[in-house]
């Protein structure tokens, strides 16, 4: 709370991580933005171990540039240095910032700072969160150069690339595409990565074990607490990431109820008539693909997902848009 305005003042605009009034969705934005600017050539670096890499002397000699308080730099210190218990044995880290320290987001930004200045004064579009960036660019040989130039800079700080995670891709390409802040993009679009969907699937499945003491509408309840925080993050993917996997909930959801009937398996036959989907959503199931779905007229689901898409703005109201099409709470003037 002290420093941290001494410091923010002069953080790049491309900076989007640890910062008041900034998140992931700014620069979503921003990448967004320079895709349709006609940045089609991408480095998808990764910085490796960045956390455990950050050089103690290098961030103390520049803390002490702008902060003249002892106190508060041996503070930070402190927190640089302090002990840690691995098998019963005590060590001092020479290097790293202690994630999970309150001052630790703060610090990687610190540390950072320069390369995101070289980067911006040498005419770069780069988008950066935290450890995570993205450098956007119009051609290839452009592409080529800023990767060197950012190699070079983060060598500087005692820093690495990740050289099996970083590489140049040509978004134009057929099958090309990169990841960036939980996102797969590709062909001119984006839909959650695959390990934003393994997380997901798999909080779902600790939520809907087929046997259980609960009611049917008390888990629907606890998985709608999933369900709608997720959409809320991902509600900008391609409309068809959405469908399958409220069938898929949904087939849990049978699933269940075929065991509290005494049935066997995983749901299967005419299952899905004998428990519609208007069966769940009278229990107040919050369905992912009809919580879209009003974004959009039907001309839009089968062609430009964008246009639809530009209209989220508000956050998600469970059962405002549901069975009321001529309703919904996202559809307003506002650009993603």
């Amino acid at each position: 709370m002290v420093i941290e305005p001494i410091f923010e003042h002069e953080f790049m605009e491309t900076s989007f991580g640890f910062r008041p009034g900034r998140g992931c969705k700014d620069a979503l934005r921003s990448v967004e933005r320079l895709l349709k600017a006609g940045y089609k050539w991408v480095v998808d670096a990764d910085l490796k171990s960045y956390f455990e890499t950050i050089g103690h002397e290098r961030l103390m000699a520049e803390l002490r540039q702008r902060i003249a308080d002892s106190r508060v730099l041996d503070l930070i210190e402190g927190f640089l240095k302090q002990q840690i218990l691995e098998d019963l044995k005590l060590w001092t880290p020479e290097t790293g910032s202690p994630q999970g320290a309150v001052i630790s987001p703060l610090l990687s930004n610190i540390y950072l700072h320069e390369v995101d200045k070289a980067m911006k004064m040498a005419g770069y579009e780069m988008v950066r969160y935290a450890d995570d960036f993205v450098i956007l660019c119009q051609s290839q040989s452009e592409a080529e150069a800023a990767l060197a130039r950012v190699n070079e800079r983060v060598q500087e700080r005692g820093l690495s690339l990740h050289a099996d995670k970083t590489s140049l891709v040509n978004t134009q390409q057929a099958g090309a595409s990169f990841e960036f802040l939980g996102y797969h993009f590709e062909k001119g679009t984006r839909w959650p990565r695959k390990k934003s969907l393994k997380k997901f699937k798999d909080t779902i499945r600790r939520k809907t074990p087929r046997s259980n003491g609960r009611s049917l509408a008390e888990i629907i309840e606890d998985i709608n607490k999933t369900s709608e925080g997720w959409f809320e993050y991902f509600k900008h993917s391609h409309w068809k990431t959405f469908k399958p996997l409220d069938g898929w909930i949904r087939r849990r959801l049978r699933s269940i109820l075929r065991r509290y009937s005494k049935g066997k398996g995983i749901s299967r036959g005419r299952d899905n008539v004998r428990w519609p989907n208007k069966y769940f959503q009278a229990l107040g199931y919050f369905s992912l693909y009809d919580a879209i779905a009003p974004c959009f007229s039907p001309h839009e689901l089968t062609t430009d997902w964008r246009a639809g898409c530009e209209r989220f703005a508000c956050p998600v109201r469970r059962g405002e848009s549901q069975g009321n099409p001529a309703f919904h709470p996202y559809m307003n003037s506002a650009t993603v």
